[in-house]
């Protein structure tokens, strides 16, 4: 997915101290043997942790309602984005110690609404303790929220 983490990037604040970005290809993505990650894609995604229904809009129509949605969540910042292909990643800090985590967040288009790929993993240690998961339901939530009311 992208090269390991420095140690000083849990010195460093925000998106500062990683690795460059590059986009997460979903198809061939290997998830970590760790428990700290979770996979929110597609129903039938093989490896999937979640299910993600489709959303009630078109891609398109979603993508800026994604790329808003960190407002709602602190200690969160842009890595980078590739608007051509419907996908953003961002670094979510942890409050104790300065973790940096990814989130990856991926649209695609289908015929019954847009698909969403949801993402979220730490970079350091092998247990999170399910914080990759609990973030993951609560940004799901957050974004059907904010679909629905518009």
């Amino acid at each position: 997915m992208r090269a390991a983490a420095p140690l000083s990037a849990l010195f460093a604040r925000g998106a500062a101290g990683l690795p460059p970005a590059a986009p997460v290809e979903f198809a061939t993505l290997a998830l970590p043997r760790s428990p700290n990650a979770c996979l929110a894609a597609p129903p039938g995604f093989p490896g999937a942790h979640l299910a993600t229904p489709p959303l009630p809009v078109d891609a398109a129509t979603a993508w800026p309602v994604l790329r808003r949605l960190p407002e709602r969540f602190p200690r969160t910042h842009l890595l980078a984005a590739w608007p051509e292909r419907w996908q953003t990643q961002w670094v979510v800090r942890s409050v104790l110690l300065n973790f940096p985590d990814l989130v990856v967040a991926e649209l695609v288009s289908g015929p019954a609404g847009a698909g969403l790929f949801l993402y979220s993993r730490s970079l350091f240690g092998w247990s999170d303790f399910g914080v990759n998961r609990r973030r993951v339901i609560a940004w799901l939530a957050a974004l059907d929220e904010a679909l629905r009311r518009g």
